[in-house]
């Protein structure tokens, strides 16, 4: 029995079809309701599930299925712009490949760099005079940066891109300094304001040395807080093994059921 045709394309077009497709008269009910605004919720639900199975490592099969899921939300918001007569899923297409083109003389033109570092600076160059001849004049390398970001990561491309521009006044020595210092006004923080403010000039001196020693924050804290979630379940595991309730236990006996999953 021969297989049924399928209602799309080959390559790369099959998203987007299927995504006019959803949303023509008498396609799918839900997905014709949707906006732009109403759909900002799934592509950061997408990505972020991309992003957990890059985490864990390789597994071809799942990567392609969730970086799949982004891009049929990139098609979805594509149908709908397409719709309203603002742009198609070709014209987006080449907008991004022209970007490129022009923010990658050194690849497409004649330009020179030495090394990543001196592309990343060339990008911000770019992107300073995309801005200018947009007439976005009072625009600053920091407002390039998405505030929509998690905290972390937000505030690690923030510096980054300060760094790029030559603002990086800070040595990592100092940094350590800035960290111990910024522990014990936290510790000695006196109303809740005060410990919210100490915590947050913290926490960007931690970025920074994370930075300078080529960490990305975000992905840090996101490992570390796997780690703590194995170790707590371990816990649990043993804990519950032996009939034994954390409501029960004293201060010594939990920090010892702690100690005892430290790999």
């Amino acid at each position: 029995m021969p297989e049924p045709e399928r209602p799309y394309p080959d390559g790369i077009a099959a998203s987007f079809e299927i995504a006019r497709r959803l949303r023509a008269p008498d396609g799918c009910p839900w997905d014709r309701e949707q906006t732009h605004e109403s759909l900002r919720p799934y592509l950061l639900e997408e990505a972020h599930e991309a992003l957990e199975v890059i985490d864990r490592g390789q597994d071809d099969a799942k990567l392609m299925e969730e970086l799949g899921d982004v891009l049929l939300q990139v098609a979805m918001h594509s149908a709908i712009a397409e719709e309203e007569g603002r742009f198609d899923a070709a014209r987006l297409s080449e907008a991004a490949a022209a970007k490129m083109v022009a923010r990658h003389p050194h690849v497409f033109g004649d330009e020179q760099v030495a090394d990543a570092a001196g592309v990343l600076r060339m990008w911000e160059r770019r992107k300073a005079e995309e801005a200018a001849a947009a007439g976005r004049t009072a625009e600053t390398p920091l407002d390039r940066v998405p505030a929509a970001m998690p905290a972390l990561a937000w505030t690690s491309g923030m510096q980054k891109r300060a760094a790029r521009v030559g603002f990086d006044p800070e040595p990592a020595e100092g940094g350590v300094e800035a960290i111990a210092a910024g522990a014990r006004r936290l510790a000695a923080a006196e109303t809740p304001d005060a410990a919210s403010r100490e915590a947050g000039e913290l926490l960007l001196a931690v970025v920074s040395l994370a930075r300078r020693r080529d960490v990305n924050p975000e992905d840090a804290l996101r490992t570390a807080g796997h780690r703590y979630r194995d170790r707590f379940a371990a816990m649990d595991r043993e804990l519950r093994a032996r009939g034994a309730r954390y409501e029960d236990l004293d201060e010594d006996e939990r920090a010892a059921a702690w100690r005892a999953t430290a790999g």
